[in-house]
């Protein structure tokens, strides 16, 4: 299994931050203008239980997405695990932390490629790259929002 972890201190209150996390588009929001992404369906907002189904395009080549949110904690953490999708497993941990009245969020990720072991050097390198440069722009959208509030 890969680990993948991003934090940033958010200058606002935890409330202020998992708030905006609950906006109905978030997603749309969050993700960055070179990956083209299409949500297809988002139901239960964060808490567990939820749903969100979205296309991905590799390419020329639609990948359909389907993942279900298993933890929630208000104002702490939600977790949402990949039902179907491009990797043999997904796990994605966002956790909120106080700071002294501002936001430590970090999103911690374990998943598995497909094919297995004989993948992962290089396909790992590429996934861990690609996902650096998301939680980038995540956390700096993130930032800018909650903190000109």
């Amino acid at each position: 299994m890969l680990h993948f972890s991003h934090s940033s201190i958010i200058n606002a209150p935890v409330e202020v931050v998992w708030k905006f996390h609950e906006r109905p588009d978030i997603l749309q929001l969050l993700t960055p203008p070179w990956q083209p992404v299409q949500v297809l369906r988002r139901e239960g907002g964060l808490d567990e239980g939820a749903i969100t189904e979205f296309r991905l395009f590799l390419g020329p080549v639609p990948l359909t997405w389907l993942a279900r949110h298993t933890k929630f904690e208000k104002y702490s953490l939600f977790t949402d695990e990949q039902i179907s999708g491009p990797f043999e497993s997904w796990i994605h941990r966002h956790e909120f932390a106080d700071e002294n009245g501002k936001t430590k969020l970090t999103d911690n990720i374990s998943y598995i490629l497909p094919g297995g072991d004989g993948v992962e050097f290089v396909s790992g390198w590429l996934i861990q790259m690609q996902l650096e440069a998301m939680f980038r722009y995540r956390h700096f959208i993130t930032k800018e929002q909650c903190e000109s509030k």
